[in-house]
């Protein structure tokens, strides 16, 4: 009889599928940084570099407080979200309307992480993993204020430069 999966599996599980993405997005961050026109959105992109350095090392010492193995899963949402990205970077590229696009890219990542980290801070609660809490929440802290400011980028001139004239 299989044994019964449970939500600590389930934590798991989903720690090592947001430590997978993460480190995707390390590689990738430097390629949007790249292809941006503006020169605030690069240094966004190179500031939530530096960010998620800190995060997967944050995410390393939630894998020790639950006696796991810091291991990634391979996250097909992140892979969908990243090759949407570059799609974006090859058709837009040199327009007007890249950064618009990235932006767009960038905080649909931020929003699947935010729902990552609030599920797993939520769960750490449930298993009474408390210094992962605090951990996830700082991450999750980070993440929602990176999508703020990414909006912030929009509203100040990425959108308005993909108007045609």
């Amino acid at each position: 009889m299989p044994r019964v999966k449970t939500i600590e599996d389930l934590f798991y599980d989903t720690l090592k599928d947001i430590y997978y993405a993460e480190r995707k997005i390390l590689k990738t961050l430097p390629k949007m940084a790249r292809a941006a026109q503006s020169a605030d959105l690069k240094a966004a992109f190179q500031k939530h570099k530096a960010q998620t350095e800190g995060q997967v090392e944050r995410l390393q010492q939630v894998f020790e407080i639950i006696g796991k193995r810091a291991v990634g899963k391979t996250c097909d949402a992140i892979e969908g979200i990243v090759a949407e990205g570059d799609e974006i970077m090859v058709e837009y590229g040199g327009s007007p309307a890249v950064d618009a696009g990235l932006i767009a890219a960038a905080q649909a990542v931020e929003h699947y992480e935010i729902t990552r980290y609030g599920t797993l801070k939520r769960w750490a609660q449930v298993l009474g993993y408390n210094d992962a809490v605090a951990l996830l929440d700082e991450t999750l802290q980070e993440e929602s204020q990176t999508d703020q400011d990414l909006t912030v980028l929009a509203d100040a001139g990425a959108n308005e430069m993909t108007k045609a004239t």
